[in-house]
Formats: structure tokens, sequence, C-alpha cells
């Protein structure tokens, strides 16, 4: 693929304008992730002769839409089309005071936990760094958001399994909290992993990162290998092993989250094992009922056995039901498999 201007850091910039001053690569930077350019020849501190070299020599990079949904809640899915025409999903949630945005860092996911569409899809390939960055400028441009004004989040909650792209989701990262670029603060960006122990262990060594959510989904190792078999690699164990290890800073928690199958994993002796299992992590649950879909053999809980589950957890720990979002369109967590919008009507 062709080298794109988003994605890269000030740096890379000043690589690749050879010759150049170096003030030049800073002028680009901000232009693209400051004032969010959407061609290059929009950059007018830079001269015309430059500009249109470097928009005949480089495309910027950002996704284009190759199809749009809206839910009646509000929340926008976005399939998007990448350079060599692979599609991901980007999901925006807008809320009273702040929006979400939700972001993928793969093509597909490896990780095959049981109850989640895009598993059904497996790996086609990593993002780089400027597609998963693309996404974020994308939907800041569309909706006209900004980091200065707006409450803003990022989850990196899309399509596939972050760690699996450490470096690119770190280098993706360090763009969408430099104050001199994207500018978000650290505490509105989280990056959600199904458990790759070894990978949290790199996280927690990187100076600059997101807070870290990790998708719990049993109370027992027998019950989250049959959810989630990569936990037949790296064990519930390890896993909490990892987290009780992990350096959180002042004003973090680690955050679990808990899919709620229907007479699975949500009975009040489930809710008593989680939280055992968390009784000695600094730490918040997130539980998501269980959103459906085509292919997926699991049925969502009442809203009395949610209510109940979070009582008994909520004794011990913070505990919120994460409200579903976009249900409609297929764009709540778990749900972001490419679906198309006849797709619908018949799930």
């Amino acid at each position: 693929m062709a080298q794109t201007i988003v994605g890269l850091e000030v740096g890379d910039l000043q690589q690749v304008l050879e010759g150049q001053p170096a003030f030049r690569a800073r002028q680009i930077y901000e232009a693209v992730y400051r004032q969010r350019v959407s061609d290059l020849v929009q950059i007018t501190a830079l001269p015309v002769s430059l500009r249109k070299e470097l928009a005949s020599k480089f495309p910027l990079g950002l996704p284009q839409v190759a199809a749009e949904y809206k839910s009646v809640d509000g929340t926008r899915r976005y399939l998007l089309a990448l350079e060599d025409q692979k599609t991901i999903e980007t999901v925006l949630m807008p809320e009273e005071g702040r929006d979400t945005i939700c972001i993928s860092s793969q093509v597909g996911c490896p990780v095959n936990c049981q109850f989640c569409l895009t598993a059904l899809m497996g790996l086609e390939r990593n993002l780089t760094a400027g597609e998963i960055v693309g996404q974020v400028l994308f939907v800041m441009q569309t909706h006209q958001l900004s980091t200065g004004s707006d409450r803003l989040n990022i989850v990196m909650m899309g399509m596939g399994e972050p760690l699996l792209n450490l470096p690119n989701v770190i280098k993706a990262t360090r763009l969408l909290l430099d104050p001199n670029g994207i500018g978000l603060s650290p505490r509105r960006i989280t990056l959600s992993t199904a458990g790759i122990v070894p990978k949290i262990v790199e996280l927690g060594r990187e100076p600059i990162r997101p807070k870290l959510a990790i998708s719990l989904n049993a109370s027992t190792e027998e019950q989250r290998r049959e959810l989630m078999p990569i936990t037949r690699k790296y064990s519930l164990k390890d896993l909490l092993a990892a987290c009780k290890a992990y350096p959180l800073r002042k004003w973090e928690k680690l955050t679990f989250e808990y899919v709620l199958l229907k007479g699975v994993n949500d009975t009040d002796a489930d809710a008593r094992r989680v939280v055992k299992l968390l009784a000695h992590l600094n730490a918040k649950v997130n539980l998501i009922a269980l959103n459906p879909g085509p292919g997926i053999a699991f049925e969502t809980p009442d809203a009395g056995r949610v209510d109940a589950f979070q009582s008994i957890v909520r004794r011990s720990m913070p505990c919120f039901v994460r409200k579903p979002r976009g249900r409609d369109i297929f764009a709540a967590c778990g749900q972001l498999k490419r679906v198309e919008n006849s797709e619908f009507k018949n799930s």
C-alpha cells in the first residue's frame, strides 16, 4: 500500500520531506491532526508548489464511506473502505454531554469469542496506525467534533484484538493524545482486550497508552474456556495475575467487561464468583446484556436478571450496566460484522 500522510508523526514527516526545512513537517502535522484538513492542498501555510507536490506523491489516507446506517437512538454505524478496498466498522455514539467513537484495530478478528459476530469473520489483516487514527479524523470531520470543546471518548472496541496489533495501536495512541495534534486526554481513550497476557505486560511498559479494559465474560476457568477459546492459551489465573501487576496510573482503574448470556453466565453464583475473582484489584465492572445477531447461539437475559447480577457485584465494587446503542443497525458491542441493511430484517 502507498505511504499515506495520516499515521505519520513529526519525525516521519521530516523523513518524507527530504530537503525541506524542519518546520514544514510541523506545519503539515498540525494541519492534518489539529486542523483536520480533508485534502493536502488545503494546507495554506505551505507554498502552492509544495502542496501540489505532496498531493501528487502521497494520499492523505482518510477512509471512504462504503455505507452508513443511522439508529433510532442517534448512533451512526459507518462501513469504511480502506485503500486496498477492505472494509472496517466505525461507530459514533452521541449522548447528552459527550460523544464516543468506537474504532477498529484489525480487519476482522482472530479471537474466536463464541458470542461475538465479528469473530465469525476471522482475521483479514492488521490496520496501520494511519487507518486507526483515520477513523477518528473521519468522524470528527463529518460531525464537526472537537477535542477542545466536546467531551470526546475513543474506545478501541470495534473489530479486532488491539493487543495483537500493539505497535500500530500505540503509535495511533500517541497521535490521538498529542496536545499538538488531535489532543485527546489519556482519560478518554480505552483499549479492550480478550486477555493477551504477554501483551498486557508490554502495554503496561508504554509511557503513553490507553486505559485498559478486560473482557472477562465468565466466572470460572472452565466457563471462560468455552466462551473464549483464547483462555486455553492464556488462562484466567495468569490473566488476573497480569492485571494485579499492571502499573495503573494514579487516576486509573482497570475495567472488566462482562457480557451476560441468558442461563449461561448470569446467575447469582456467577456474580459472587466475579466479586471473588476481582476482590484484590483496583477495578470496576461494566455489564453488557448480550447484543444478539444471526449465527449467535445465545440469548439476552431479562432485565431483572441483569439488575440482580449488578446488585451483587455493586456491593463490593463499582458496577455499571452498559446501555445498548445502535442494536437496530448492528452497531452495538459484539455486533460488528459488516452486516448489510437487508440482514437487519432477517435477524
